[in-house]
């Protein structure tokens, strides 16, 4: 979204008869910190809450960070921080002359969360919209972040101030839209879709979490949510499906333990892979 700025100081806010033709767009991007440089920005939003959305925003992360990408994980969800505990890292963010510094994972992929600048972690943030949006935005233009190939923005569910304060200050240059396999898919993913579109950001794909469950010992696949929905959504929207993640205990084993970097599948490979290609090409 933009704002108009005009030229002629005897403008009155009316532009329906304005002769000069001197408006220009105000941009209403926040200024990223000087010492840092990002080349690509990409959103992860869902229309609810409970899908999985910093789970699939530390898979895409791993997989750019395993292809060799410099990359970082910006934590919007200021109220439900879950990615130092993700990654293991529980060391507060320290600052210098350059602004605030990122922690970094075991891997080197940099981290920001509310959680590392809290003295006490389970402490509730009991903070109002407008706080919160300014908070995120001092992820961006306060934190030293280097340089950094790919930035993945962990977004909190909905249409609220936080996503729109992601959406309107941070130069995104998509967003992937996580949700899961349940009737509710339709509305879920259509919500996040049609914000985005209104705001003019791409949507490069659609990862549907949850999506089944795999017999240990047989291998069979089975989709206790049902399958299908979220396929026909994407097709309806005229986006692709990106990834399909199931339900898998290994993984959240290691998620409770901190040692998500450690996981051998590639769940998130082939999304991380498009997305590469899709902004590059």
């Amino acid at each position: 979204m933009e704002d108009r700025k005009c030229n002629d100081t005897s403008c009155n806010g009316d532009c329906s008869n304005c002769a000069s033709a001197k408006h220009e767009p105000q941009s209403m991007l926040a200024p990223l910190n000087e010492y840092s440089t990002v080349k690509k920005v990409i959103g992860v939003v869902s229309g609810k809450g409970g899908v999985g959305k910093s789970l699939v925003t530390g898979g895409l992360a791993v997989s750019m960070s395993r292809a060799g990408y410099k990359t970082a994980v910006l934590d919007a969800d200021i109220t439900g921080p879950s990615i130092p505990k993700m990654f293991g890292v529980n060391a507060r963010a320290m600052q210098d002359a350059t602004g605030i510094l990122p922690a970094t994972s075991p891997d080197g992929i940099k981290l920001m969360s509310v959680n590392l600048l809290l003295e006490d972690i389970e402490a509730p943030v009991v903070w109002r919209g407008p706080v919160i949006a300014g908070a995120v935005k001092q992820f961006w233009t306060d934190v030293a972040w280097g340089e950094i190939d790919y930035m993945f923005v962990d977004c909190p569910p909905g249409t609220g101030d936080v996503p729109l304060t992601v959406f309107q200050s941070l130069p995104l240059d998509g967003i992937v839209i996580v949700t899961s396999p349940q009737d509710l898919v339709s509305l879920i993913v259509k919500k996040a879709y049609n914000m985005a579109k209104m705001m003019n950001i791409p949507v490069l794909g659609i990862v549907e979490n949850m999506s089944y469950i795999k017999c240990p010992d047989c291998g069979k696949e089975f989709h206790i949510f049902g399958s299908g929905k979220t396929e026909t959504v994407a097709d309806e929207l005229g986006v692709p499906l990106l990834a399909r993640i199931p339900i898998d205990t290994d993984m959240a084993t290691l998620i409770d333990n901190g040692m998500f970097e450690k996981h051998q599948n590639d769940y998130f490979k082939e999304a991380a892979t498009y997305i590469d290609a899709k902004l590059n090409k």
